[in-house]
């Protein structure tokens, strides 16, 4: 099997460690030692990941939480990375906006056939709270229910 060359620019006196091309589990490390200011291109050899290296196992496949359940309502059809990207963009969306931008945008969701929401608002409620929704003033119950069936 030809392990693959990756070609890196790497500016002079610069040191560079980090994974590269992770989908295909190879990673390579990169380092530009400052008294070689000659080679502006640096080609290094890719090496296969071992997967029962801890070094690997913080970013190879465990790009979640292992513990953390998945966004309940995520169509089933999705593979999991775009489930994992759906689940992921709820959680920000639900701690960082208001209750009628998340109702808009799980509306949108809907529309492009990535989430099956329920049609019990109490039922969305509960999902958004368990995501990280706060509760308190302009995030009631009563006031989801009204945006979210419009």
């Amino acid at each position: 099997m030809n392990d693959p060359t990756i070609n890196i620019n790497v500016m002079p006196g610069a040191q560079m460690n980090g994974y590269v091309n992770e989908q295909n589990n190879y990673f390579g490390n990169v380092l530009k030692i400052a008294g070689r200011e000659d080679e502006a291109n640096s080609t290094i050899e890719a090496e296969e990941a071992n997967p029962n290296n801890s070094v690997h196992q913080d970013t190879i496949g465990n790009s979640h939480e292992q513990d953390e359940e998945l966004f309940h309502f995520v169509h089933p059809e999705l593979d999991d990375e775009e489930a994992w990207h759906i689940h992921n963009a709820v959680k920000r969306l639900v701690t960082h906006q208001k209750v009628l931008d998340i109702c808009l945008y799980l509306k949108d969701l809907k529309k492009q056939g990535k989430v099956l929401l329920p049609q019990s608002p109490s039922v969305a409620y509960q999902e958004m709270v368990r995501m990280g929704m706060p509760t308190g003033d302009g995030f009631s119950e009563k006031y989801f229910s009204g945006c979210y069936k419009k």
